[in-house]
């Protein structure tokens, strides 16, 4: 795959894009309309600000690598800096949806996380698209099955999501819906480790891939021991530091995850009756909405 497209602008299509273009890929980004592309391209300068920062980083303490600017098993500061300034302008922005996806390899979805807007989306894409490209979807909450028919190829339609600071944590979970295509999937595959990527197989649809299904719960019993007055913040964390030799604990996670995203996994599981809920999700959203309205995290 050498031509891939990009179809929206926000924190992580942003990312992407970067390092397509940092890795030689012909990248174009998708956008709606021209206050759009003004919205875009803040982002674009916030995350090379941040690649450049772990970059100078790197070259202060040389055991930390940006794995995802690895090139040929090898990581030069200087290169990744130059090779990174370059990649921003290489990047094509495109309000021509026919020509954005006009000879793509792949087109990469990252419109906002609403089920009706995907649908739409797909469904305007699916008649320009060429046979040979293949069409993911970044979602991390709506499963791929969901939007497999309105793609328009069902067989070459998956799941390729990343984490946030891809250009470190260079994670992707590669998840197949029922129809896809074994080939697709493999390419998929190659591709993401063609941009730096470290991916991972989810062969099975499941909603949370595999790290949140590990992650969410994990967090939720961290919070669960938190307002039931088990134990307090510090305590919790160093018991997990000290005894799992992890770096940080789960409160520190929540705070770099966000409290509001945890607050609204809270509120959707709050509706699982009482009698059979694995925690207290009611008491949880409530203590998260007050640290939420005060402006607090675990930790300041």
């Amino acid at each position: 795959m050498k031509k891939i497209t990009i179809a929206g602008g926000g924190v992580l299509g942003s990312q992407i894009a970067l390092l397509n273009a940092y890795h030689g890929m012909d990248t174009t980004v998708w956008l709606r309309s021209p206050a759009s592309i003004d919205r875009a391209k803040p982002k674009f300068e916030k995350a090379i600000q941040e690649i450049l920062a772990d970059i100078d980083l790197a070259k202060k303490h040389p055991g930390f690598i940006p794995s995802g600017l690895v090139i040929d098993g090898q990581f030069d500061p200087e290169i990744a800096r130059k090779k990174i300034l370059e990649a921003k302008d290489k990047i094509h922005f495109e309000l021509d949806l026919a020509k954005a996806v006009d000879g793509a390899d792949l087109v990469i979805e990252t419109v906002s996380e609403a089920a009706p807007d995907k649908i739409e989306f797909y469904k305007k894409m699916a008649p320009l698209l060429d046979d040979k490209t293949i069409v993911v979807t970044n979602s991390s909450t709506l499963l791929p099955s969901m939007f497999a028919e309105a793609s328009g190829r069902p067989d070459r339609y998956l799941s390729l999501h990343f984490a946030n600071h891809i250009w470190k944590n260079n994670l992707t979970e590669v998840m197949v819906q029922p129809r896809t295509d074994p080939e697709s999937f493999e390419a998929v595959i190659d591709y993401a480790k063609s941009i730096g990527m470290d991916p991972v197989a989810v062969r099975k649809e499941k909603s949370g891939y595999l790290l949140n299904s590990m992650l969410v719960p994990f967090l939720f019993s961290a919070m669960d021991l938190l307002v039931t007055g088990v134990s307090d913040v510090d305590d919790i964390d160093k018991a997990w530091i000290k005894g799992s030799g992890a770096p940080y604990g789960p409160f520190r996670i929540l705070d770099s995850v966000g409290l509001e995203t945890a607050r609204n996994i809270a509120l959707m599981y709050s509706q699982i009756p009482d009698d059979i809920a694995p925690f207290h999700y009611k008491d949880i959203a409530k203590m998260l909405g007050e640290k939420i309205e005060k402006g607090e995290k675990f930790y300041s």
